[in-house]
């Protein structure tokens, strides 16, 4: 199905609340924010809590922002959503209820809600379209948050179609980057397997606990990435569709411990643990409709070349530095910064490794 462009929201100027700032997608949406002219605002948690509805909308009252991108959530993983399910299901309905509403109330201009890949089914044909929403049951380790994070979307859709709100919602996968959460008892599988090759590193351990088998396949978006992907989905689509925002992508599990083990540099063997949950057996989003906007990402965890599937990423990089029609063209050695730009498709893709990289020096230096 064709997409089109909407006539495009000027950011230059307004006065546009990041909810959320402090998180890793928060955070990430104020540095891309910088560059488009705009009134930032921002208020902490302790200073207003979300879930409070009268005093959301007194300081919405007060505030009166433009625009507001929603990334303010409670967020973690398969262990977090297991042992909270109530705090996932309250806290999210009640942030997104009272946001919502009031920037209805006020007269906000435009509102842009994000999600989560993890509310679709759990068996959704891959790469996962967006209506492939509520067509199947979901996967019963995140399904509060997803409950949560659908009816979200739902309430864009409804406050669009009544009261003509250009309220918008965009789904990510996995994310990485700066200021992710280290919380063993609350991170995601990526910074989770970054502590934990940290730690066998530093204690002088011989293997990595894995949870699960290690075969599910997720999709990981660089969260620099994923807010240029927002602000030009925000100036750029004006429709009730929820919109995927992906790398295009994934790696299994496993892939991802070997290329974190390479990171921070030790060689140990991985025991996976499968009597712990796997979650989804894989989660890849269809990317398409944000392609024909025009956006791309530019960060890769992996080394890619579509022209050879299914040859190994080490061996794709001998190949390509022996091929003289790619001379000059950016490629890395077998340090595990593993980048290239594909010809074929013309796709600007860094080194994310050198983004994990980043994230264990902070990591060490706590």
């Amino acid at each position: 199905m064709s997409i089109r462009n909407s006539e495009s929201y000027r950011l230059e100027g307004k006065r546009v609340w990041v909810a959320g700032h402090r998180g890793m997608v928060g955070s990430a949406i104020v540095r891309r924010l910088a560059s488009e002219g705009c009134e930032i605002i921002m208020i902490s948690r302790r200073e207003l809590d979300l879930r409070r509805q009268a005093d959301v909308e007194a300081w919405m009252e007060a505030q009166r922002p433009d625009a507001i991108f929603m990334a303010a959530a409670t967020v973690g993983g398969i262990l977090a959503n297991d042992t909270h399910p109530a705090d996932f299901l309250f806290d999210n309905l009640a942030i997104q209820t009272n946001v919502i509403h009031s920037a209805k109330s006020v007269g906000v201009e435009k509102l842009l809600l994000l999600g989560s890949s993890c509310i679709y089914p759990r068996l959704a044909p891959q790469p996962i379209r967006e209506d492939a929403l509520l067509t199947g049951p979901l996967e019963p380790t995140n399904q509060w948050y997803a409950i949560a994070k659908i009816t979200g979307i739902m309430m864009c859709q409804a406050y669009r179609r009544q009261y003509g709100c250009d309220f918008i919602s965009a789904m990510p996968p996995n994310l990485y980057g700066p200021n992710d959460n280290f919380d063993p008892m609350s991170s995601h599988v990526l910074p989770a397997l970054l502590l934990k090759a940290h730690r066998t590193k530093v204690e002088g351990l011989s293997e990595i606990p894995v949870w699960g088998t290690g075969t599910p396949r997720r999709e990981f978006l660089y969260v620099d990435d994923l807010a240029d992907a927002l602000v030009h989905v925000f100036k750029v689509y004006s429709e009730e569709q929820t919109i995927n925002v992906g790398a295009g992508y994934d790696v299994t599990i496993s892939e991802l411990a070997e290329t974190i083990m390479r990171v921070v540099g030790i060689s140990a063997r991985l025991r996976f643990d499968p009597s712990k949950p796997d979650g989804t057996p894989r989660k890849l989003l269809d990317s398409s409709r944000l392609l024909e906007l025009g956006w791309k990402p530019k960060t890769s965890l992996v080394l890619l070349d579509l022209n050879l599937p299914g040859r190994d990423g080490w061996q794709v990089l001998a190949d390509c530095k022996s091929d003289p029609a790619l001379k000059g063209i950016p490629i890395v050695d077998e340090s595990g910064l593993v980048a290239l730009i594909h010809r074929r498709q013309q796709a600007d893709i860094l080194g994310g490794v050198l983004v994990l990289e980043t994230s264990h020096r902070a990591l060490a230096a706590l």
